[in-house]
């Protein structure tokens, strides 16, 4: 009797198990029912990349053949075709292409779904989460098809939204010159990213930037397309013929009105012919130099005497004829006798190579600090270039910078400085400085701190001359071109 009593208790609480599961008010009994414990994506969430893992996870283990596309499906604006997985307590859908931007998609689970002891779930588990948009490109620096572009530019792409900066690198953001890579260093800051080419770019040059797909910003998602765009260099290489004006002066150093100076014993203005200096100043604002043709001093003493090998002239006819040359030698290569120069580096010619050509200063400014500037002929050796600034002309800064001829092959008296201020070059001493400096208001070579320093020597293959100020010079160097 007991027996049948107990059997029959255990039959009644399969019952109540079995009604249990199937019953539309089931409260879930963890073991006994299988129930959804968590999605991915998320109900309600956003931004949602387009090839996403989408995942449930039960508290149970489930028995795999219910889980099919007839149990788990993905519906966005159609019905979506994919491969759906399981492992663990956990059923996988696969998308067979990427989903759509911007679109809201709902998944379900249906009650289909069963666990390993044939519990279903006791109704549809249902949730929905919206994908996002691919990030864009908003604006380049250049701009697509921009010409006159610097050649030492940065090439800069602002994007639509934060991206993650681990995919912005040199795979997915490239330069090239045709079919050539240009190599450079990519950072990302902001929205923004940034191509630092590692040597400058070359004159009258396209490029072509692009980024990749493989961009992708911080939710995962990434561009739908390649961005591309194109851009031209400054055309550098503008032939000009060598004014003739400034091919005549007579004065290898002009000091104007106002004198010229030397400190140090080691100042020499090279050649008998060309070396030769003047002011229309009186004789007593030439100090430190020995004329090498009469041997007469000009105030110098046992630390300050420069070697003049062509001459000195001070208020007199030739000083004047000499002022007015050089007058003429200051119009003939200004922006207003030679107008369309251009700016190849904005203001910064240091570690530049240029053609031969007309430069302009768009700031007003030219600097050699970078490095040293590259004069290429292109094989001529007769080739021309002209470098015109409104305001100051500053080669080196706390170490020297010079000019110098790609293979050597080139000619100083051919190189001409238009400057509307002040020309300082070298000032810490050292360096080569190339080409005939017609500055309004003086020119300044090294610095008084090396006027005995025997191992630091600037040198000028060229000519200096100042319309008003005075030239004043340390230890410096001076081959005056024939």
């Amino acid at each position: 009797m007991k027996t049948k009593n107990l059997l029959f208790t255990f039959a009644i609480l399969f019952i109540a198990l079995i009604s249990g599961c199937a019953s539309d008010d089931f409260q879930e009994t963890i073991g006994v029912c299988p129930v959804v414990e968590s999605t991915s994506p998320l109900n309600g969430a956003l931004g949602v990349q387009f090839s996403p893992a989408i995942t449930v996870t039960f508290n149970e283990e489930m028995n795999p053949a219910t889980l099919n596309e007839t149990s788990f499906t993905v519906t966005g604006t159609a019905r979506v075709a994919g491969t759906i997985s399981y492992s663990g307590k956990t059923a996988s859908f696969t998308p067979t292409s990427p989903l759509a931007p911007n679109t809201t998609y709902t998944v379900k689970v249906s009650t289909a779904a069963k666990d390993v002891m044939g519990n279903a779930l006791q109704e549809d588990y249902v949730w929905t989460f919206k994908t996002g948009v691919p990030p864009t490109v908003i604006l380049t620096d250049p701009l697509n098809a921009a010409t006159g572009v610097n050649l030492n530019k940065t090439i800069t792409a602002n994007f639509s939204i934060a991206m993650n900066a681990l995919t912005i690198n040199g795979t997915t953001f490239t330069l090239k010159q045709g079919s050539t890579v240009i190599p450079g260093v990519v950072t990302y800051s902001g929205i923004t990213a940034f191509f630092n080419p590692a040597l400058p770019l070359e004159s009258g040059t396209t490029y072509t930037a692009t980024i990749t797909t493989g961009a992708q910003n911080t939710a995962g998602i990434a561009l739908a397309n390649n961005y591309v765009w194109t851009f031209t260099t400054v055309n550098a290489a503008i032939r000009t013929p060598a004014p003739g004006a400034a091919s005549g002066l007579f004065f290898g150093v002009f000091g104007g009105n106002a004198g010229i100076t030397n400190q140090g014993i080691y100042t020499v203005i090279n050649t008998t012919a060309s070396g030769r200096i003047g002011t229309t100043a009186a004789p007593t604002l030439i100090t430190g130099f020995r004329d090498g043709q009469t041997n007469i001093p000009y105030t110098v003493t046992g630390t300050n005497e420069g070697l003049v090998k062509g001459g000195i002239y001070s208020a007199g006819p030739e000083a004047s004829q000499g002022l007015l040359d050089a007058t003429a030698a200051y119009l003939s290569i200004s922006p207003a006798s030679k107008p369309g120069g251009v700016d190849p580096g904005a203001g910064e010619l240091g570690g530049l190579t240029l053609a031969p050509g007309l430069y302009k200063a768009a700031a007003g400014t030219f600097k050699i600090t970078n490095g040293d500037l590259t004069l290429d002929a292109k094989g001529d050796a007769n080739a021309v270039w002209i470098f015109q600034t409104e305001s100051a002309l500053t080669v080196g800064d706390s170490a020297p910078s010079s000019v110098k001829f790609l293979n050597g092959v080139g000619n100083p008296k051919n190189v001409y400085w238009y400057v509307g201020s002040t020309a300082v070059i070298n000032y810490a001493g050292g360096g080569v400085m190339v080409g005939t400096i017609i500055a309004n208001s003086g020119v300044t070579l090294s610095s008084p701190a090396n006027n005995t320093n025997t191992t630091v020597q600037t040198v000028l293959n060229g000519r200096a001359i100042s319309l008003i100020s005075s030239v004043t010079m340390v230890n410096t160097i001076v081959n005056v071109p024939e």
